[in-house]
C-alpha cells in the first residue's frame, strides 16, 4: 500500500461520515417540519368521520344550487 491509497481511504472515511451526518440532519429537519404542523395529542380523523363530513358537504352544496 502506498501513501496515495492510504490518503484516499482516510478521505473516503471522512467524506462518508460527513455525508451521513448531512443526510441525517436533512431527514430530521423534514420530519420535524412535518410533525410540527400537528398538535401534540391530536389524532387524525377516522374514515367514518371523514365520510360523514363528506356527505354533509355534498348535501350543503346541493342545497346551495
Amino acid at each position: 500500500m502506498n501513501a496515495n491509497q492510504i490518503i484516499n481511504i482516510v478521505v473516503r472515511m471522512v467524506m462518508r461520515r460527513l455525508v451521513r451526518s448531512g443526510v441525517n440532519a436533512g431527514v430530521g429537519a423534514v420530519s420535524k417540519r412535518r410533525n410540527g404542523d400537528k398538535e401534540m395529542g391530536a389524532k387524525p380523523p377516522n374514515s367514518a368521520e371523514a365520510s360523514k363530513r363528506a356527505k354533509q358537504t355534498i348535501r350543503m352544496m346541493r342545497r346551495l344550487r
